[in-house]
């Protein structure tokens, strides 16, 4: 199983699209797909839920995300694996390709989780103890996914919130890539370096405590690696990325320290504007001779080949 945080500093940039149909396209191919949405926003789960069934089948039943992290240590009263659904429409699609697509809802509600998370951080009274409270929340995610149920699935792709906050942490921590969509302009492009920093100064601040502590089973270091920048939502002129984005994506892959992946995904209103009405991402819909088909299959080879799951004989 390969674990991959889909994250961005700056929202709107298609992170939930891009993980919605790079999940999709993925589950065609016969691989067998956890989409986990840690966005508040619960963008993600609505690409596959109406709000009328989040609330009959998912929040109302106590079957989202948010139940989960409200425990005294996140996952000690309520499993994650209690937490799976399987989108039925989706599936449908899907049948006959051997793949499969399941889901962990999100919840309008976690915004406030971070607050709760902060506060239960600041309660121990020892060095020690504290490096313990922090080694136990950040892995929280982690230590669930290691249930024997998530061994079927070949990927996990976590829809991160455009924030740096606790939930978000222990989605770094549980992830062995992450994965950043952009747009190809200023504000999106201005905070790569930052983020990246972030991620690395999380996994040497985890890592000293695990060395400090000895390590246990249930703590080791991690080392999440930066699958890249896939740039989206790419204005497209006589078959060309527009020369004045071509200008930021050139200034990160001359003077960033964020790898960037040859695939981009053009914006495309006509196949993403009406995302999720239908249960079904567009890239299942769409025509497969379709020039945005074209390119997400190419960034799913990027992506799929990067992890080593190019079929899905990988469990």
């Amino acid at each position: 199983m390969r674990v991959v945080a889909v994250m961005n500093y700056k929202g709107g940039v298609g992170k939930t699209t891009l993980t919605a149909n790079l999940g999709a396209v993925a589950a065609s191919r016969g691989l067998r797909v956890l989409l986990l949405d840690l966005d508040p926003q619960t963008n993600l789960t609505f690409s596959f839920f109406s709000i009328d069934d989040w609330h009959l089948k998912l929040k109302d039943n106590n079957r989202t995300i948010k139940q989960w992290y409200e425990s005294e240590l996140p996952g000690r009263d309520t499993s994650l694996a209690d937490l799976v659904v399987t989108p039925e429409r989706v599936n449908q699609v899907l049948s006959g390709t051997g793949g499969r697509l399941d889901l962990i809802s999100s919840h309008l509600g976690l915004i406030d989780i971070d607050l709760e998370l902060a506060a239960r951080l600041g309660g121990a009274t020892t060095l020690d103890g504290s490096k313990r409270k922090f080694l136990d929340l950040h892995s929280c995610l982690r230590n669930a996914l290691r249930d024997n149920h998530f061994a079927e699935y070949d990927l996990v792709l976590i829809d991160c919130a455009p924030n740096f906050g606790i939930v978000t942490k222990t989605a770094i921590v549980a992830s062995e890539q992450i994965l950043v969509p952009a747009k190809a302009d200023y504000l999106s492009t201005l905070g790569l370096d930052y983020l990246v920093g972030n991620c690395r100064g999380l996994v040497q601040q985890f890592n000293d405590f695990v060395n400090h502590k000895g390590g246990t089973r249930d703590h080791r270091p991690i080392d999440p690696g930066i699958l890249g920048v896939v740039f989206t939502m790419v204005q497209i002129y006589s078959q060309q990325v527009t020369a004045a984005q071509q200008v930021y994506i050139q200034e990160v892959l001359v003077n960033s320290r964020v790898p960037v992946l040859e695939s981009s995904i053009r914006n495309s209103p006509r196949h993403f504007g009406d995302a999720g009405e239908t249960g079904v991402p567009a890239m299942l819909r769409a025509n497969s001779r379709d020039e945005v088909v074209r390119e997400f299959d190419q960034l799913a080879d990027e992506v799929l080949n990067a992890l080593e799951l190019a079929s899905g004989d990988q469990r």
